[in-house]
């Protein structure tokens, strides 16, 4: 045994070690990482996976000295105390072995969650979580069983991690050294470990500090998350402000390239007083809809009420604006995105004014509620709903009725479509609401007496996709008996995509592809646009139906106009992202990084950002006009036309 230990004469050495072997683990999780997400990542060269190998480490020595700091600090001190056994086994677990291990679940969770936002986490989670505290405590156990190869994975790391280190042991040495001699050198050691810490963490000697957006530049855009690692990701977004204003542009000439300012040129009493329902179905991808993937042969799809619906419709392969929830409901309700590494309902900006569809319509005396089954102040849904201006709130408090409860979320599905048809019936026309499923949302818990009625997929989630499909239709099945029905205009979109299967919905613009629908009862126009839609569209959309005569501010177009710009916009790793036409840019803020056409390149392998440079210089202009936009209005808290 003895020969298997690692034997050091100095405390110096056995440091170092130890965090080389804490080095070498983060750069294996990357793997690891990979491993279990090969489907997100396009296919690796040798080229690739060199840089990947070789730059990875510059983002996990930041990590790994910025994590291990109070261990250094407190094993290096030049003074006699810490030759003590009793305190060099309390240093070594409470911040050698607690740290570390910490990091690497860090690194194996996102592991997971990386399927669901396509970025490393950042900083913001912990507001999430601490929101979601007694759900997510509540969920940790079946989430650990989903995904145990994960939770193995780490444990092995975790293991290794502690056996490898107590196997590195300080022998001191017999001779014994001035106290001058051991000041001296020990605080020699002490300077010098300090030196290599800044270096380490800086990522070099370069004038700024390495960060998120500093991966563009050694890999290509789609593998960025790759490069980087969770606990870098986190300490480098705490505390981080949000956002800084831009001068691209003069004003006059800003607001010529974008501006989100919008007046429709109607009368006051061209005004249409219909009722607006906005459905927002949870996780529900285009690749889940057969409507909207004719080019694929045989296939059944998953929503066969849906399908049904879009061809009474004017429908759009959209786009969503984030990949969260959170995300999605300002987007959808205020025409506002959330281009910032937060999310805009925990940004600094969340108490800024807005103007929303419930707070515009009900200058025109609508009654406005907004309903989600799931627990009250679930992702501060209640609190976006008072902010936005919406009067009433209907939650799983509200429907009162745990015996449809899921045992997760919230009320399923079909009851609270239910619940919702009533309430609306009671409301006074005209009426605005958004209602919000849950069901299609992991763990995919459907009614038990469903279990084996709906067809199920590849994916877990597909079944109950089926089954909120279904709930859907009974709700308008009761909807269409109420004396309202005909007087409304329907929209139905999702939050965010889920997780996919096909491999032309497994890149990044896939990844973020929606159903937009417009349904009127009875109206003769229906149709599948080929025009790019995105969530922030839909207010200006639906404002400009019922012709809407007052100003507001909003970073989405009318698609029915045929003059508009029609765009889709994201922000995710630290990146912007513009889908227009048949492009799709990548920009760090800085400069494009890759430009694809993501019709014709469904797996976005092309980069031809050189070969049309006229369409990436294009682009690029119409997207810094729309951060700029962005970034000075919310900072200067201008998001409403007043």
């Amino acid at each position: 045994m003895q020969s298997r230990i690692v034997q050091c004469s100095s405390i110096f050495k056995v440091v170092i070690l130890r965090l080389l072997l804490v080095l070498v683990l983060f750069w294996l999780s990357r793997w690891t990482f990979y491993l279990f997400n090969t489907q997100y990542f396009s296919k690796l060269g040798l080229a690739e996976v060199f840089k990947l190998a070789f730059w990875g480490m510059r983002f996990d020595l930041s990590a790994v000295f910025m994590i291990n700091i109070p261990y250094l600090f407190l094993m290096l001190i030049p003074f006699h105390f810490r030759n003590s056994s009793y305190y060099h086994k309390t240093v070594t677990i409470l911040f050698y072995f607690i740290p570390n291990i910490v990091g690497l679940a860090a690194n194996f969770i996102d592991t997971v969650y990386y399927r669901f936002t396509l970025k490393r986490m950042t900083a913001d989670v912990f507001q999430y979580i601490s929101q979601e505290e007694d759900q997510f405590l509540q969920l940790l156990p079946q989430f650990i069983g989903k995904f145990l190869p994960e939770f193995l994975s780490w444990i092995v790391f975790s293991s290794l991690l502690v056996f490898l280190s107590q196997r590195i042991k300080r022998i001191p040495a017999n001779r014994k050294q001035s106290s001058f001699r051991y000041y001296a050198t020990n605080s020699l050691v002490f300077i010098f470990i300090t030196f290599l810490s800044v270096f380490a963490i800086r990522g070099g000697f370069q004038l700024k500090p390495i960060g998120l957006s500093t991966a563009a530049k050694h890999v290509s855009p789609g593998n960025i998350p790759l490069l980087l690692n969770t606990p870098f990701t986190l300490i480098k977004t705490i505390d981080k402000k949000a956002l800084e204003e831009k001068d691209y542009y003069e004003e006059e000439k800003l607001e010529e390239i974008f501006s989100p300012l919008h007046h429709y040129d109607f009368e006051p009493q061209e005004f249409r007083r219909k009722n607006v329902v906005i459905i927002i179905m949870e996780s529900f991808s285009t690749e889940h809809i057969s409507a909207f993937n004719s080019e694929l042969p045989d296939y059944k799809g998953y929503t066969p009420f849906l399908d049904s619906l879009i061809k009474q419709s004017i429908s759009f392969k959209g786009f969503a604006n984030g990949k969260r929830s959170i995300e999605a409901i300002p987007a959808i309700l205020a025409g506002l995105p959330s281009l910032m590494q937060t999310d805009y309902l925990t940004s600094p900006y969340a108490g800024n004014k807005i103007n929303s569809l419930a707070s515009l319509l009900k200058t025109k005396a609508y009654q406005t509620a907004f309903f989600h089954g799931g627990n009250n102040g679930t992702m501060n849904f209640d609190a976006f709903a008072r902010l936005a201006g919406f009067e009433k709130y209907y939650g799983r408090r509200e429907f009162n009725d745990d015996k449809h409860f899921d045992g997760k979320w919230g009320i399923f599905d079909e009851a609270f479509f239910q619940f919702f048809a009533q309430e609306l019936n009671a409301m006074e026309e005209p009426f605005f609401a958004s209602f919000f499923s849950l069901t299609s949302h992991h763990p995919y818990t459907i009614p038990k007496k469903y279990e084996g009625t709906f067809r199920k997929g590849p994916l877990e989630i597909q079944e109950s996709i089926m089954y909120a499909d279904y709930s859907l239709n009974q709700f308008f099945e009761t909807a269409s008996q109420m004396p309202w029905y005909k007087n409304t205009l329907f929209v139905i979109t999702a939050d965010h995509t889920s997780e996919s299967y096909l491999p032309e919905y497994s890149n990044r613009a896939g990844n973020y592809m929606i159903p937009i629908i417009f349904f009127t009862p009875g109206q003769n126009t229906a149709g599948l646009s080929d025009k790019v839609a995105q969530q922030c569209d839909i207010m200006p959309t639906v404002l400009a139906k019922l012709q809407f005569n007052r100003r507001f501010v909003a970073f989405g177009n009318n698609l029915m106009d045929s003059t508009s710009r029609c765009f889709a916009i994201q922000y995710t790793g630290n990146q912007y992202q513009l889908i227009e036409k048949d492009h799709l840019l990548i920009y760090d803020g800085k400069h494009p990084q890759a430009l694809y056409n993501y019709k014709k390149d469904i797996l976005l392998k092309n980069n031809r950002i050189n070969e049309e440079k006229a369409t990436c210089n294009s682009m690029e202009e119409f997207l810094k006009a729309m951060i700029q936009q962005y970034n000075n209005r919310l900072i200067n808290n201008q998001l409403t036309a007043e």
